[in-house]
Parts: C-alpha cells; structure tokens; sequence
C-alpha cells in the first residue's frame, strides 16, 4: 500500500515511554500529538485488513485514529506493554464497532420503499394514494 510510506516512523521503545511520561504526567498536548503521529502506521496497518468490508479504506483510518486517540488516552504505562500492543486492540475494536453499527443502519428500509409483489405481480408498498 503506497499510503503507509506517506507515513512517520514508529517510535522507539525509549522514545514511546519518554512522550508517554511527558503525556500522562506533565499532560503535554504536543507529546499526545507526536504519538499519534507516529502511531498511524499502524493504524493503516490494521484497517487494510478490514479494506474488503463496505467502508472506504480513509474512512476506516479515520475510525481507527480515533481507537488510537483513546488507547493513548486509556493507555497504563506500569502495566509493562508496548502502546502498539494496547493500541491495536483498541484500534481494531474501534473499526469493528463502526462495521457493526454501519450493517445494522443498512438494513432499515424506507416507508415509500416497495415490501413485495403480489400475485399479479404488482408491487405491493406501504403508502396509500386516494
């Protein structure tokens, strides 16, 4: 995928743990913003694997920042993992949630819509005209 060289390099383990200090503790609105930056790789990662499913492909990384924003917002640095291996749950569960909602929305039908054909072959709609 051509658009994942648009992207920043990931950060290193040092560099994730000193933006992740200066976020959680000194609440540094620019370290928030560089690990996002330097997380969208991996959010394009995770929403190419969802590229076959009814959203467009920008649509999902939207989505999927979104995951990220609140992984980073969530994330517990004594826990002893890498943001990325918190982040991609999140991420993932963020893309799922809107394919979900997004299927259940494209099932609902229209009132002037027609519900079937009767034995004429009339199609057979719920408005009435007088």
């Amino acid at each position: 995928m051509a658009a994942l060289k648009s992207f920043e390099k990931p950060l290193t383990p040092e560099e994730e743990i000193e933006y992740l200090t200066k976020f959680k503790i000194e609440n540094d609105k620019s370290a928030k913003d560089t690990l996002i930056e330097r997380n969208m790789r991996l959010v394009a990662y995770i929403a190419k694997k969802y590229n076959n499913s009814t959203e467009d492909q920008d649509d999902l990384i939207s989505i999927g920042t979104i995951g990220l924003i609140k992984a980073i917002e969530t994330y517990n640095i004594d826990k002893g993992t890498r943001l990325a291996t918190y982040a991609s749950r999140c991420i993932e569960n963020e893309i799922l949630m809107n394919i979900r909602s997004n299927k259940k929305n494209k099932t609902q039908v229209s009132l002037q819509d027609p519900i079937g054909i009767d034995k004429e072959g009339n199609e057979i709609n719920t408005t009435f005209y007088m």
